[in-house]
């Protein structure tokens, strides 16, 4: 392989322009850069000395001829000269020496065109503004009744990456979504997330309601809103399907609803239209319905809290949020963000949690997932003044995990570590031995008591005797 040529192109792709002289200042490697502002084919340039190619230059004034002289390095210096046609040019350069055996042989000099830096510094006033633009969209979002958008999740796990890109997906679809996650896990920032990246609904109203948090009698009022006259005191009055028109109406804890209730909404779902309560006229509504389950939906389904008919409607699409225990290596970036909130609304100046605390965090199972560390990570900052979050600042019940998760005291673990272990079935058998020889022992014999105290047939009780071979000195203590 002809290495210089790979060198070659390896640079000639990269937009920068390079010089290499020699300790004359004569150039053996040249190299345009991708603007081309040297005007200058490279085979004409190789061999010439550096001020031949910049027009006008002074030896004094060139950064190549400093660092020959000097041999300190000249970093993003910024220059304007002419080049080799005689047009001004502005370039950002950086320069080094070359050496071979600590002797100086050369220098290498970078250059790159400062439009290049103009671009660069146009791309940074775009972000700012795509940054602002971002703040403003989410007090937009605000204003629809969310508070979260996909960056609220913060994640390094698979498991949620592979959530986010799914999201983004299906934002737009017109399809119910059913999610499954335990308590905790962000089932609703989830469903706000999959609001906020729809561009037909994200400006529309999003509504939700806990199923479990309303008597089943007054949840369909809700839903579906009420008309004057159906009920006494009752008044026209829209539910939140009417509410939500053109949004999302997310159901939390779909399980918690009346089977009844859960056959009307079906109707909604296949239909598209909504009766108020005690009325006669028809509502057409546009509602993307996104229900949420703290349960396996298959074993709601099993135990005849969500009906079978309704689970194939909205599992058209099933999401699945990960419970923290099974995502673990989520736990020091989380750690870090809500500390950063704390410290915001706290006034505190915590900076991390030492490694001692992480590894306690990391062994404890967060039955309470994302929101109990959240709240944990608040309590402690309420109480500390420290920088770093110590075992100390722990609460006791996370701080003793290692004591609930292994409650045998130290003696007998050491006990149990040192008894031999024998093969089940002569466990059984010996267990067995022990348990007749005793009882035996404490009847002085008598083997219809032996037999009732053991609950077994008199006859199992001899025929195991003679298997055995215990011996009938019920006096002898078999322990020994």
């Amino acid at each position: 392989m002809d290495y210089k040529y790979l060198l070659e192109t390896i640079l000639k792709l990269k937009s920068q322009g390079i010089i290499v002289v020699d300790n004359n200042a004569n150039i053996v490697y040249y190299n345009e850069t991708k603007s081309n502002v040297f005007e200058s084919d490279p085979k004409y340039a190789i061999g010439k000395n550096v001020l031949e190619i910049f027009d006008g230059m002074k030896e004094e004034e060139n950064t190549i001829y400093r660092v020959l002289k000097t041999e300190i390095p000249i970093i993003n210096y910024v220059q304007t000269l002419n080049n080799f046609k005689g047009n001004k040019v502005i370039l950002v350069t950086t320069t080094v020496p070359l050496y071979n055996e600590n002797k100086i042989i050369g220098v290498l000099e970078v250059l790159e065109d400062i439009n290049d830096y103009k671009e660069i510094y146009k791309r940074i006033i775009n972000l700012t503004s795509l940054e602002e633009k971002s703040k403003n969209n989410n007090q937009e979002y605000k204003s629809n009744g969310t508070t979260y958008t996909l960056n609220n999740i913060i994640s390094i796990s698979n498991s949620m990456q592979e959530l986010k890109k799914k999201i983004y997906k299906i934002a737009d679809s017109t399809s119910p979504v059913l999610i499954y996650g335990e308590t905790g896990t962000g089932k609703e920032l989830v469903v706000q997330s999959i609001h906020n990246a729809s561009f037909k609904r994200r400006k529309k109203p999003f509504i939700a309601q806990n199923c479990a948090a309303i008597p089943r009698s007054l949840l369909e009022s809700i839903l579906f809103g009420t008309t004057s006259g159906s009920f006494t005191g009752s008044k026209e009055k829209p539910g939140l399907f009417e509410l939500a028109d053109g949004g999302t109406l997310f159901l939390d804890e779909i399980n918690s609803m009346d089977i009844d209730l859960q056959a009307k909404l079906l109707r909604v779902l296949q239909e598209g239209k909504i009766r108020r309560l005690g009325g006669h006229k028809t509502i057409e509504i546009n509602v993307r319905v996104i229900a949420a389950t703290n349960i396996m939906p298959l074993e709601a389904v099993e135990r005849g809290l969500i009906r079978q008919d309704l689970y194939y409607r909205l599992n058209v699409i099933s999401l699945n949020v990960t419970p923290l225990r099974e995502r673990k290596e989520d736990i020091d970036i989380l750690v870090e963000y809500f500390i950063e909130i704390y410290n915001c609304m706290l006034n505190k100046k915590v900076e991390k949690v030492s490694l001692e605390c992480i590894k306690i965090f990391y062994e404890y199972d967060w039955p309470g997932n994302v929101r109990e560390l959240k709240y944990t990570i608040e309590r402690i900052m309420n109480f500390t003044d420290n920088v770093v979050i110590e075992i100390d600042d722990l609460p006791e019940y996370i701080r003793n995990i290692n004591k609930i998760n292994n409650p045998v005291s130290n003696d007998l673990r050491n006990k149990i570590e040192e008894e031999e272990i024998l093969p089940l079935k002569e466990t059984i058998v010996d267990f067995e031995k022990r348990m007749i020889k005793k009882a035996l022992l404490k009847t002085k014999g008598n083997k219809s008591k032996t037999a009732r105290m053991l609950k077994i047939p008199r006859q199992t009780l001899n025929s195991k005797i003679n298997k055995y071979g215990i011996v009938e000195d019920y006096k002898v203590d078999f322990n020994k």
